[in-house]
């Protein structure tokens, strides 16, 4: 009897031990792989678009598709650490001219699912899954918008599939091949991002929306609960090419010599106040054919995400580049 009445005053205790858990766990979809609970995406500013999802090597991918669904895209892909609630600002402009928009997750980022662990995020992983995006929409005559990892692998897609891609807009990005090295800009940035993996954790919202309030600091990090969602934010810093050897920089090369036969419209458009970025814009200037006689533009009192500060302002400078640059 006495065992029976001490197990019956412990069952509460395992009850509430078997509700933490799965509170914990809850959104482990399947092992090592998380899901952010949809609840955290309710209500966050100006972003109100209707989800789309697709199944991409055995990740839910998230997407918007806004607009038109027989006109030409327009293919926006963020960077890390953000998400698409980064081009919230252009979307309606840009949809609103006559385009469809496509503004995917990374896998890791946003919507989509997130893998806990790091070695699932490589960069030809990354340049893969958009790989596939892009062909189980079908999408053709697309106009790549391209930001910080958004250009390292959108750049990088489209080189590898040319006939898919009319015009490249590029903002705050690049295509490193490890020569030369990374500037002072972006040692800073990896040195911070090695403190962070250090403590397996990463202030996303701050990083992104420090400037602009607590409600855009809590958007940006409304996709990760905790720390076990953000391996693709902590890992990704880490595997730009820096160093020839570097897996990505001979397939960056490999690129770098379709571009130099690109002939197609190729804008840049980066701003004022990235010392990550400063000056990478004149090197496709330079370089790429199809840049010549383009407007190129600087986008002033802006930062690293541009998208954030000057959303609207750049979403001016992409529609007028696809009106001046219509389908031959």
């Amino acid at each position: 009897m006495e065992q029976i009445v001490r197990t019956t005053q412990l069952l509460p205790v395992v009850v509430l031990l078997l509700l933490e858990s799965m509170t914990v766990f809850g959104d482990e979809i399947s092992p090592g792989i998380f899901r952010t609970p949809d609840e955290r995406f309710e209500n966050l500013p100006g972003y109100d678009f209707e989800p789309s999802y697709a199944m991409i090597d055995g990740f839910r991918v998230h997407y918007i598709d806004e607009g038109d669904a027989t006109a030409d895209p327009v293919l926006m892909l963020h960077g890390e650490p953000s998400w698409s609630f980064l081009y919230r600002k252009m979307i309606p402009p840009v949809v609103e001219a006559g385009n469809r928009v496509i503004a995917p997750d990374l896998i890791g980022f946003g919507r989509s699912d997130k893998p806990a662990s790091s070695d699932t995020h490589t960069y030809a992983f990354h340049v893969a899954a958009i790989t596939s995006l892009i062909e189980d929409l079908d999408l053709r005559n697309i106009t790549l918008v391209g930001q910080d990892w958004g250009s390292l692998i959108g750049l990088r897609v489209a080189a590898e599939n040319p006939d898919r891609f009319a015009r490249i807009l590029l903002a705050n990005g690049g295509l490193p091949t490890g020569e030369g090295g990374p500037g002072p800009g972006f040692q800073n940035w990896l040195a911070n991002v090695k403190r962070m993996n250090e403590v397996g954790d990463m202030a996303v919202g701050t990083i992104v929306g420090r400037i602009h309030g607590p409600e855009i600091i809590a958007a940006y990090d409304a996709p990760f609960p905790d720390a076990r969602y953000k391996a693709g934010p902590l890992v990704m810093p880490l595997l730009v090419p820096i160093s020839p050897d570097q897996p990505g920089a001979a397939e960056n090369r490999a690129a770098w010599e379709v571009f130099r036969n690109w002939r197609k419209p190729f804008l840049t458009a980066f701003s004022d106040g990235d010392p990550v970025t400063v000056g990478g814009d004149r090197v496709f200037r330079e370089r790429v054919p199809g840049a010549q006689g383009q407007n190129h533009t600087t986008i002033e009192n802006a930062g690293h995400f541009l998208q954030e500060e000057k959303g609207e302002e750049l979403a001016a400078v992409l529609i007028q580049f696809i009106e001046d640059n219509p389908k031959p």
